[in-house]
């Protein structure tokens, strides 16, 4: 399969083995969802995808209580979310999520990871044309799923498309209707295992794999930023 593709295997691995980084990443997203609504997870969709999304990696409840808790809190105020675009590597679009306390940092050191990997951040804006935001839903598909019926229910929700991978389904819509597809979700009784706000490129490009192990260099070492919350590329 490649030198690139163990070697992204082994990277990602690496990544989610890390579980003192990915924890206060998934407490950060609980807090900022519970700041921006209300810290009531049968109120607040986007807090309750939130926390679905911590139990699935095993995150203890005593460290979502505390998340939720500090959305009320004096340093949940200074919490916030920023957007930062850069061309990486051989030209690769990348877009880092980041939920900080300290704006300084954060772009301090996003800068310095493109720097060093001899790439540059571009303007803020300069890639919305080239990705499109969306809601994406994962869950598993039960013997008596109708696929057909289930896409007639969801229409009026929101939904745009419907997947289906390795018994895994994938529903994507608009961002705008997350909330109104997790509320359909719950009302058919659909347990669902992952819930996000993506930038799904709206084309790709194909890299050998001497530019995919640049590339992944590039993206782990920015993963690996506890202030970082997710990365999007334009890779096919």
């Amino acid at each position: 399969m490649g030198r690139a593709f163990e070697y992204r295997r082994a990277a990602k691995e690496k990544r989610w083995s890390k579980m003192s980084k990915v924890f206060p990443k998934l407490a950060k997203a609980i807090t900022v969802a519970a700041k921006n609504g209300v810290p009531d997870p049968e109120m607040n969709s986007k807090l309750r995808s939130a926390i679905n999304n911590a139990r699935a990696e095993n995150m203890p409840k005593d460290n979502i209580d505390a998340a939720i808790k500090r959305a009320s809190g004096k340093d949940a105020q200074d919490i916030s979310e920023i957007v930062y675009e850069g061309k990486g590597p051989h030209g690769v679009f990348i877009i880092v999520e980041c939920a900080t306390e300290n704006n300084t940092r954060t772009v301090a050191n996003v800068k310095s990871y493109f720097t060093k990997a001899k790439s540059q951040l571009v303007p803020s804006g300069s890639f919305d044309f080239m990705f499109s935001r969306k809601a994406v839903f994962e869950f598993k598909k039960s013997d008596e799923m109708d696929l057909e019926e289930l896409e007639l229910s969801l229409i009026d929700a929101g939904l745009e498309s419907i997947e289906e991978q390795s018994n895994t389904i994938f529903v994507y819509g608009d961002y705008t209707d997350f909330g109104t597809l997790s509320e359909e979700f719950e009302n058919l009784n659909i347990e669902i295992t992952k819930a996000t706000l993506q930038r799904i490129p709206n084309s790709t490009v194909e890299f050998n794999d001497e530019q995919l192990v640049d590339i992944e260099k590039l993206i782990d070492k920015i993963e690996d930023d506890e202030d970082v919350q997710v990365i999007f590329t334009n890779i096919a």
